[in-house]
């Protein structure tokens, strides 16, 4: 049976995810955060930059951002598994000065580390348990994430990502600007100053999908930040481009595994 739990924390760069998966199984997506997977049960199964990848009890999956990867249960009796989400910006700041200039990444997609593994389930469990203060739920996100930062980060150039004239984060920039509106090819192949038929040629290489799979995740990311930051679901719906509530929480189980109205 799939079971998951989202929590949001004090902090909204940050927010956990606790989760059963059996059936469920993960097309191909990217999360606009960080995702730091402890598996804590079974074994989970995906693909990465073309690579089929285990991960088992005790090891710590570590997700970059922007990253396409799919993922599902490689047992029939399914995995669980204990997420942080945590936003590029706030590993960027925790490791300042060090990442002035820089692009913080991670060495390693999976931690085979069974010291941080029991210093991030500690601290998830803190997180999400009411008999926690306030204060040191604020502290302790910095204390724990910081072991990661501190054995796995690397450091590496900015660089821009082209489409044409533009970079792929100005065109996220104006796509996350008109989520609730019918983009349409021409218009992004405009920014671009490209044809149609190089963009999408241009898009699909670079980024490993079509432009508009990329925009309907794009809405998806975006929905569960706003249902996270407590705005309601109709609203979020409007806000991302539906238009119709039903088709909206149709969506957002079918990404998430979880209806809008479940996220605490």
């Amino acid at each position: 049976m799939d079971k998951v739990h989202y929590y949001s924390t004090s902090n909204q760069d940050i927010s956990l995810i606790q989760a059963q998966y059996q059936e469920f199984a993960f097309q191909r997506h990217y999360h606009l955060d960080f995702h730091i997977g402890l598996i804590t049960q079974g074994q989970q199964k995906f693909v990465y930059k073309g690579t089929s990848y285990h991960a088992g009890a005790g090891q710590v999956v570590i997700m970059p951002p922007d990253e396409l990867h799919d993922g599902h249960s490689n047992l029939k009796s399914g995995y669980q598994v204990n997420v942080f989400s945590v936003s590029p910006q706030w590993f960027q700041d925790l490791a300042a000065p060090k990442a002035i200039n820089h692009t913080l990444s991670f060495s390693e997609l999976i931690l085979s580390d069974h010291k941080t593994f029991s210093q991030l389930h500690r601290l998830h469990e803190l997180l999400v348990s009411q008999n926690v203060s306030q204060l040191a739920k604020d502290c302790l996100p910095f204390e724990g994430l910081s072991t990661i930062v501190d054995r796995y980060a690397q450091y590496v150039s900015k660089s821009k990502l082209q489409l044409g004239n533009q970079s792929v984060q100005t065109l996220k920039e104006y796509l996350m600007a008109n989520l609730d509106q019918p983009v349409r090819l021409e218009q992004l192949s405009d920014l671009c100053d490209l044809s149609t038929n190089q963009f999408q040629r241009h898009f699909k290489n670079k980024m490993g999908m079509t432009p508009y799979a990329w925009l309907s995740r794009l809405r998806m990311e975006q929905s569960m930040r706003l249902i996270k930051s407590g705005v309601c679901g109709t609203e979020v719906a409007h806000q991302v481009g539906f238009y119709d509530q039903a088709h909206f929480s149709k969506a957002f189980k079918a990404a998430f595994c979880i209806s809008p109205s479940k996220i605490s």
